[in-house]
């Protein structure tokens, strides 16, 4: 059987396998206008400053120290260290006026207690002597009778005069004779009498010597008066 021109060709295992290559080697239809191919690398941020914000400023973010970047708390800052310097001197100030016045209390309560340990120290010193002394005045009236008798002679004289001189050196003083005028603070009036020969109250008699050491009374001198005719 013959075929004819109008009749199809039916292809054959090798036709079929050329169509297929065809198909496979055809070209990717290409990107659509306006697209961006996708990439699989990182893209990198656009230039310029960063965290701005669409039609803004960039935020203010805290630096390292903490503090934010405003012009007015890095004027404030000095501000500050002012104020505490000048708290730091009222403080130091203060101290140093509370010492002065401990240092100045302490200075006068050791002045006032130098004071009164002198002057207990000098009471002291004359109530000592006060109690000798008086315990002398017995023998010192003995020396004075004796030598109202003329016995006051040789070795008893030499100690007799010896006293005296060592008790006038320790400020005892005697006081009292015949004529002085009457003083009841120091004298001690015995007995009165009365006398042409005198105008005021005077002493006439001694019978005991008075002594005294500084302005102080050790004993009054015991004496008779006379007193003026009236």
């Amino acid at each position: 059987m013959t075929s004819t021109p109008d009749d199809p060709e039916i292809p054959g295992p090798e036709d079929e396998t050329a169509g297929e290559r065809q198909e496979t080697a055809a070209p990717r239809p290409s990107p659509r206008p306006f697209e961006t191919p996708r990439s699989s690398a990182p893209q990198e941020p656009p230039h310029g400053p960063p965290n701005r914000r669409p039609g803004g400023d960039p935020e203010a973010h805290p630096d390292e120290s903490g503090s934010f970047g405003d012009d007015s708390t890095e004027d404030a800052a000095p501000e500050d260290d002012d104020l505490v310097a000048s708290d730091e001197l009222t403080l130091t100030q203060t101290a140093l006026a509370e010492r002065t016045l401990d240092l100045q209390r302490l200075q006068a309560e050791y002045l006032n207690y130098k004071r009164r340990v002198e002057r207990d120290r000098d009471l002291v010193k004359q109530n000592a002597t006060y109690s000798v002394l008086s315990g002398l005045l017995p023998v010192l009236d003995d020396i004075d009778r004796a030598r109202e008798h003329g016995e006051v002679e040789g070795g008893f004289k030499a100690v007799a005069d010896s006293l005296e001189r060592i008790v006038t050196a320790l400020g005892l003083a005697k006081f009292g004779a015949k004529g002085d005028e009457f003083d009841p603070n120091i004298h001690e009036a015995l007995m009165h009498g009365h006398s042409p020969d005198v105008t005021t109250t005077t002493v006439d008699v001694v019978a005991h010597a008075g002594y005294r050491i500084g302005d102080r009374v050790l004993r009054a001198a015991k004496v008779t008066v006379l007193d003026p005719e009236s």
